[in-house]
């Protein structure tokens, strides 16, 4: 008596990866882009898309969210990007750094002042 081989339902496997970046997209995300949340989580959210909404009430980078998810930045690129899309984001830009004020002119202010 033969034993019947067992078939493959699915004739393919599944892909464990996904080819999501573009290098050449504008809109490209990166470790300083910041995010916010637009809304609360809802119900039958998953459990990664909930807590980054949770998290993002407040601006948070990606770098801060890859920390506290423990998730790699490649993975967590393609959940951000999915959730921006979505409309449960917001990406915005980071803040760029204060710029230092003319010396002079807080000389000449300081002066000023002084001779009041």
């Amino acid at each position: 008596m033969t034993v019947p081989r067992r078939t493959r339902r699915v004739p393919y496997p599944e892909r464990l990866y996904l080819v999501g970046e573009n290098p050449d997209d504008p809109g490209r995300l990166d470790l300083v882009t910041l995010f916010v949340a637009k809304h609360t989580p809802t119900r039958g959210m998953g459990p990664e898309p909930a807590a980054i909404l949770r998290m993002c009430e407040q601006p948070l980078s990606m770098a801060e969210i890859s920390a506290h998810m423990r998730l790699p930045t490649s993975v967590l690129t393609l959940v951000l990007a999915d959730m921006v899309t979505a409309g449960d984001l917001e990406a915005r830009a980071p803040i760029p750094a204060a710029s230092l004020p003319d010396i002079d002119l807080l000389k000449a202010v300081m002066h000023g002042l002084q001779r009041l």
